[in-house]
C-alpha cells in the first residue's frame, strides 16, 4: 500500500512541474484545494493508464522499440499522457494537453522528474 501511495505521490509531482513548465499543459480550478484534488485524482489516473493500456501498447510496438532502440518509449508516454487529457475530460476532470508535440514535451519532463523523485522517495515492496 505504501508503495502505490509513493507512486501516486510522485506521478503528481510530475505532472505538477510539467503543468507548471509548459504552457499547454493546463489544471483548472476554482480554488487551490480543488487544484490539488484535481491533481492527485489524474495522478491516479495516469497510473491506472499506464497500468493497463501502456504494457498492452509496448508489445504491440516491440519492432518498433528495437528498431527505434527504445525512441518510441517517448511517443508511447506521449500517447499515455494524451490518453489521460482525454479520459480526465470524459470525468470532468479539468485537465487538458493541447496537442501532440505538448504532450511529447510533458511526456519527457514528466518521466525525468518521476526517475528522480522514485530515486529519492522509500519504495518498499509489499
Amino acid at each position: 500500500m505504501k508503495n502505490f501511495v509513493v507512486k501516486t505521490i510522485a506521478n503528481a509531482a510530475a505532472l505538477a512541474v510539467a503543468i507548471w513548465l509548459i504552457q499547454d499543459i493546463d489544471l483548472t480550478g476554482d480554488s487551490t484545494g480543488k487544484k490539488a484534488l484535481t491533481l492527485v485524482l489524474v495522478a491516479l489516473l495516469f497510473g491506472l493508464v499506464n497500468f493497463v493500456v501502456k504494457p498492452i501498447v509496448q508489445l504491440l510496438t516491440l519492432p518498433l522499440f528495437i528498431l527505434t532502440l527504445g525512441l518510441i518509449t517517448l511517443v508511447i508516454n506521449a500517447l499515455m499522457l494524451l490518453l489521460t487529457s482525454w479520459l480526465a475530460g470524459k470525468l470532468d476532470l479539468s485537465f487538458h494537453v493541447e496537442g501532440f508535440w505538448t504532450a511529447v514535451l510533458g511526456a519527457l519532463i514528466i518521466s525525468i522528474v518521476s526517475w528522480a523523485l522514485h530515486v529519492v522517495l522509500p519504495d518498499d515492496k509489499d
